[in-house]
């Protein structure tokens, strides 16, 4: 049988990892934003696999109080294991979630969690309830939140052939003049990914829109 999910199990598994030897260069790479327990990405995974096979996951009604929780402890790898759960919830996940994911994407912010939310769980909702998503995903366009702005420029990053060309450009105008790094590196990230998909169109649109150097030189990394 199943233990229950508890914040302080996931500690339990969690604590006697905690390396500070490896912690110290995981916190100097992300600026000291945040301290680190010093569990690198492959063994952090290996840990929440054996957590999802020994604790009954949450229920979904529970699912933001535990995601919450894990969020408001110091150590980032509790944030990525927080997402990491949220990410088991994806068929349950509907446009109301959107708002919960806008709170985690402006909670103790950085390109580490808003990447891991924003392409798949955020990217994922949309997708499946376009109209509804496109329409908060336009509204997030235009916070005042620079996270919230390059989650809504990344949503679109694994579409592929079902982006919505339109609501992508549109988004990308919006900030093209933008002085913020991360939404220049955005731009320029979710170009170069798109051109895999439609290279002509992407280099149109570069070629005939005034973009950053920074976002201009990423769209356009991998063409000759």
């Amino acid at each position: 049988m199943k233990k229950e999910w508890t914040i302080e199990q996931v500690k339990g598994y969690m604590e006697p990892k905690r390396n500070d030897e490896i912690a110290l260069p995981m916190a100097k790479y992300m600026k000291n934003h945040f301290p680190f327990l010093g569990i690198k990405t492959p063994e952090r995974r290996l840990l929440f696999k054996a957590m999802t096979n020994e604790m009954e996951l949450p229920p979904y009604e529970d699912m933001e109080k535990e995601v919450w929780g894990l969020f408001q402890l110091e150590e980032r790898e509790y944030h990525y294991i927080a997402i990491e759960l949220l990410s088991n919830y994806k068929k349950q996940l509907a446009v109301k979630d959107l708002l919960f994911c806008q709170k985690l994407i402006e909670m103790k912010s950085w390109w580490d969690s808003v990447d891991s939310i924003a392409p798949k769980i955020v990217g994922d909702i949309v997708l499946a309830n376009r109209m509804e998503g496109e329409a908060v995903m336009v509204e997030w366009a235009k916070s005042s939140n620079k996270w919230t702005n390059r989650a809504s420029i990344l949503h679109q990053l694994k579409y592929k052939d079902k982006t919505n060309e339109e609501l992508l450009f549109a988004t990308i105008q919006r900030h093209a003049e933008s002085k913020e790094f991360f939404l220049q590196k955005s731009i320029g990230w979710v170009l170069r990914e798109y051109a895999k998909t439609r290279p002509q169109v992407v280099q149109e649109f570069v070629g005939s829109h005034t973009l950053a150097p920074l976002s201009k030189r990423e769209a356009l990394k991998h063409f000759k």
